[in-house]
């Protein structure tokens, strides 16, 4: 058994599997850009020392967003960009989980449910906010998806950074008026609601389900609260953007998580 990287995997593995399973055209361009990284296929330049003269040979990265090689420069640089939007207050986090019943409609359109994800939070906790009840203003979030678990199924939920405030009709900032930002049950529902009612017909039919099975579906999702809740406040800025840094511009199946390969 060797020591491998994923790209060692897929060149090891791969023309077998992909004789038998052809790949999305969104699944092909990242295993291209996989196995392509950091290889004579990208190019390359040459790097020299000034002072010593030493120089080696380096080859140019694929900068795909799934690669695990080339994600530590897209994280520093996103995560500045953060730092310039972050707040002086102290932060929530919340979670917010798509029932695995509907998993087969995120399989046959990612990209629709996942905007419809980001929607459907986004107006939940803005709604949430503009309430008298709670803040009575407007909320400053981030949200960051996360589509699996540590033993890679399919798990979709966002998590939410949310201020712990909000900014009042005058300019003035807003203190939650209780010892909680938003009711966890209440949250749950309004969530729930906004994103089945998202999921039109249209949608729905693109996926290709059928008006009984969709039916059958809704039903079943209104029958149970969907997953949110609170974790501890996570203090101020600083412990915010070492969180984010964990979650973003991180893939599943990172070259560290592979302990070696064998066979043909």
């Amino acid at each position: 058994m060797r020591r491998a990287g994923l790209a060692e995997v897929l060149d090891t593995f791969g023309p077998a599997y992909l004789a038998t399973r052809p790949l999305p055209r969104g699944g092909a361009k990242v295993w291209r850009a996989i196995t392509a990284c950091r290889t004579a296929a990208l190019g390359g330049h040459l790097e020299a020392c000034d002072a010593c003269g030493q120089h080696r040979h380096v080859y140019h990265s694929c900068r795909n967003r799934h690669c695990p090689q080339c994600q530590t420069r897209a994280k520093e640089a996103w995560l500045a960009a953060r730092r310039r939007e972050v707040l002086q207050v102290p932060y929530f986090h919340l979670v917010f989980t798509l029932p695995h019943s509907l998993n087969g409609l995120v399989a046959a359109d990612p990209r629709t449910l996942y905007d419809l994800l980001f929607a459907s939070v986004a107006a939940t906790l803005t709604e949430f906010a503009a309430s008298p009840r709670h803040l009575g203003g407007t909320p400053a979030f981030s949200l960051v998806l996360h589509t699996w678990t540590q033993d890679l199924r399919r798990h979709v939920h966002l998590h939410a950074l949310v201020a712990g405030g909000a900014l009042g009709p005058h300019g003035e900032w807003l203190r939650p008026k209780k010892g909680f930002l938003f009711p966890v049950r209440a949250r749950s529902r309004v969530f729930r609601g906004k994103f089945i009612a998202a999921l039109a017909p249209p949608t729905v039919n693109a996926c290709g389900l059928p008006p009984a099975e969709w039916a059958r579906l809704k039903s079943q999702c209104y029958a149970h609260d969907w997953v949110v809740y609170a974790k501890q406040p996570l203090g101020g800025p600083d412990a915010v953007l070492e969180y984010l840094g964990r979650y973003t511009h991180r893939v599943a199946i990172s070259n560290e998580r592979i302990v070696g390969i064998e066979g043909e």
